[in-house]
């Protein structure tokens, strides 16, 4: 097979969806790798990495749509590369597809095999694709958040883990998956209170037993949403509802209620976000105000720190791309429930329940496309 690898064109983002050792042990496998020039730049990779690893370097991104069988991205495509994806052709990515209609629509129409990363689920339902890029941007929340906070940024100017005398920030996390047990290892290791909010007791149970004594558990409901935000210095939106529409847990009304300067980092932007009054910004323009209240929506939050989080996301997807690679699509899905569950689209037929329940369109099991 034929794996290419495009250079990532969202605004600032410098992951690249393989590393160079990738490239060596899917030429070991027999499979062919197509590089475009400088994809690894911003994490680290040279082209002459690649070219040492076994790949081949070519110089545009019509080239390896073209010739590729199977497209390993680590964005969603944006528009200027719908048109280049062909009919039949796998594309393994992030697609989050639940935040964008245009996304949505422009990949049934491609006719295309779109598996995404986000909703690859193991039998045990660990997002096993999801959890390391969770995991940075659960951490980088409380470093951003903090940032945030001070009054150049446009925050109340509080330092999140205070000084002796001094109270510390209150830190507020939505969630208690991966990306919230992140954020509040991080902020309670500043010193910060946190407070985290699930609807799964037996989750809160398991945080409440391995947190630090800074990090209080509460079941999440309206009630204790609105008191949680109104004492809030920081809040981090963390919900996930796998490849599905964020719920929306905090209202524009209910923005009344925190305080001027406060922080809103909703890491669940890239799923419509938890938070009415949230949308996507970029790393150039992280930031805008909602009511004196100081939203980040970057919906690529992993995509500033390249080098770590392209070995982690890597780390964690080239099993997958090999296994895919080696058995091709048809048996790859009927041999593995976890890559059956990354299906999202395939040949126009939309083939993830929460995709077709997020803009009402006709939903088709796989087994009946198969």
């Amino acid at each position: 097979m034929k794996i290419g690898v495009p250079k990532e064109i969202k605004t600032n983002e410098n992951r690249v969806a393989l590393i160079p050792v990738g490239a060596e042990l899917l030429k070991a496998h027999g499979h062919e790798v197509l590089v475009e020039k400088n994809a690894g730049v911003g994490s680290g990779f040279q082209d002459d990495d690649y070219a040492r690893a076994g790949a081949r370097i070519v110089n545009n991104p019509a080239e390896i749509f073209g010739a590729a069988d199977m497209i390993v991205k680590v964005k969603e495509p944006l528009p200027s590369e719908y048109p280049l994806i062909r009919a039949g052709q796998i594309v393994f990515t992030y697609f989050h597809f639940a935040a964008s209609r245009e996304l949505t629509d422009a990949t049934i129409k491609s006719q295309c095999i779109a598996i995404a990363y986000e909703t690859v689920q193991t039998p045990d339902r660990a997002l096993p694709l999801l959890v390391p890029m969770s995991e940075v941007a659960g951490r980088m929340s409380i470093q951003v958040g903090a940032r945030c906070l001070e009054k150049l940024f446009g925050g109340k100017g509080i330092l999140l883990g205070g000084v002796p005398g001094v109270e510390p920030a209150r830190v507020v996390i939505l969630g208690g998956g991966v990306v919230g047990t992140n954020a509040a290892k991080i902020a309670a290791g500043l010193g910060a209170h946190v407070q985290i909010l699930d609807i799964n007791l037996e989750r809160l149970r398991y945080l409440d037993d391995v947190m630090a004594k800074n990090v209080t558990t509460i079941m999440s409901n309206p009630a204790n949403i609105r008191k949680a935000i109104a004492e809030a210095d920081l809040v981090v939106g963390g919900v996930l509802i796998p490849g599905a529409k964020a719920p929306r847990l905090i209202t524009r009304e209910m923005l009344k209620l925190m305080r001027k300067g406060s922080v809103i980092v909703d890491v669940a932007v890239d799923q419509g976000g938890c938070v009415e009054t949230i949308h996507a910004t970029t790393h150039e323009n992280p930031t805008y105000e909602v009511d004196g209240i100081v939203h980040y929506g970057v919906a690529n939050m992993p995509g500033a720190v390249p080098m770590t989080s392209t070995v982690a996301l890597t780390n964690a997807t080239l099993p997958y791309a090999i296994q895919i690679a080696d058995n091709g699509y048809p048996k790859c899905v009927q041999e593995s429930s976890a890559i059956a569950m990354g299906v999202n689209i395939v040949h126009g037929h939309v083939t993830y329940k929460g995709v077709a329940e997020a803009f009402n369109l006709p939903y088709v099991p796989l087994e009946e496309v198969l």
